[in-house]
């Protein structure tokens, strides 16, 4: 064969192998933002969204920023977050929610165990969120009066009540203040006292309701507290006062009794909005969901060092009661 024809036959059958080669279509990776403190929230995020098509590390790529509760740390990881300008930002709790709308980010948005978010100006309203953001609440504003009524119920000699929770900003505390007055007012109580200027101060108020007789806790949803529920809840058994609290968590961890939402259902439900988001839902144009049922935990245990009888009426309502 002339070398000028082997040239050409060489040259062919390059060709012809590279149009025989397959042609690998790209995978968009869909990026997430989470914004929480450490819990369930991570775990069921990656959960759902496997069960619904979306694999970490081929097609999905989640950035976490885990704090402690601290308000500063928030707004820090918030801004982190929202520079790596992902496809959707995932806000777990008041604390999250506020430092993500305080830097002013319009990148989709969906909140989990947020209070008020109307309020807030998170959304215009729950059917119609109309902006960027939307999500699940497990706190309506009338809990704030049925968690004096259980609190009453439980400890019928209450006449002065302490509200806990961290009131540096983000704290959504003013939401169940008016339901919690009312009932307390209806109750005979006489005094609603709350933390001022800053987490420290949570203690100050316990220690010194120590000090007055017949008082009692109203532990409201703040993910400082919930970050610090083993130790607060310690430390209420240790000065002897009845308290109610938001999540069964804190029963778990040794406190009295807890009227609240079952967490995990949320951060499911949430997960399946960031699901729908990244597949080109709009955020305004998915419903703020509330709550429709709740769970009433009761320690025992809690209740005997406190010297407590509790009414047979309310254990027979209770989902569960801890001996």
């Amino acid at each position: 064969m002339r070398r000028r024809d082997f040239i050409g036959a060489i040259g062919a059958i390059a060709g012809l192998g590279t149009v025989a080669l397959p042609i690998r279509a790209q995978v968009q990776v869909r990026r997430v933002g989470v914004l929480t403190v450490q819990g369930p929230a991570t775990r069921l995020l990656e959960e759902t969204l496997k069960q619904r098509g979306w694999t970490l590390g081929q097609n999905l790529k989640i950035e976490y920023r885990i704090y402690n509760g601290d308000t500063d740390q928030a707004h820090r990881y918030a801004r982190e977050l929202i520079s790596l300008k992902p496809d959707v930002l995932y806000a777990v709790a008041n604390t999250s929610m506020a430092a993500v709308q305080l830097e002013g980010s319009t990148i989709p948005t969906v909140f989990a165990m947020v209070s008020d978010p109307v309020g807030r100006h998170y959304v215009d309203s729950l059917s119609r969120p109309g902006r960027n953001v939307t999500g699940f609440t497990p706190f309506v504003p009338s809990l704030g009066g049925k968690w004096v009524s259980i609190l009453k119920e439980v400890a019928p000699d209450i006449q002065r009540i302490g509200l806990v929770y961290n009131p540096e900003p983000g704290n959504n505390a003013a939401a169940f203040r008016k339901s919690i007055d009312e009932t307390a007012g209806n109750s005979g109580i006489v005094a609603v006292e709350a933390p001022s200027g800053g987490s420290p101060d949570i203690e100050r108020l316990i220690f010194s309701l120590k000090e007055k007789p017949r008082s009692g806790l109203v532990f409201l949803p703040d993910l400082f507290t919930w970050v610090q529920r083993a130790h607060l809840t310690a430390l209420v058994a240790q000065c002897r006062l009845p308290a109610i609290y938001p999540l069964r968590q804190f029963a778990d961890a040794g406190g009295l009794i807890s009227y609240g939402i079952d967490e995990d259902k949320i951060f499911v439900s949430a997960a399946s909005y960031i699901d729908q988001i990244l597949r080109g839902a709009k955020p305004a144009e998915l419903p703020v969901q509330a709550p429709t049922e709740f769970e009433l935990i009761v320690n025992q245990k809690a209740a005997k060092q406190l010297g407590l009888t509790l009414p047979s009426t309310l254990l027979a309502r209770a989902d569960e009661v801890i001996e």
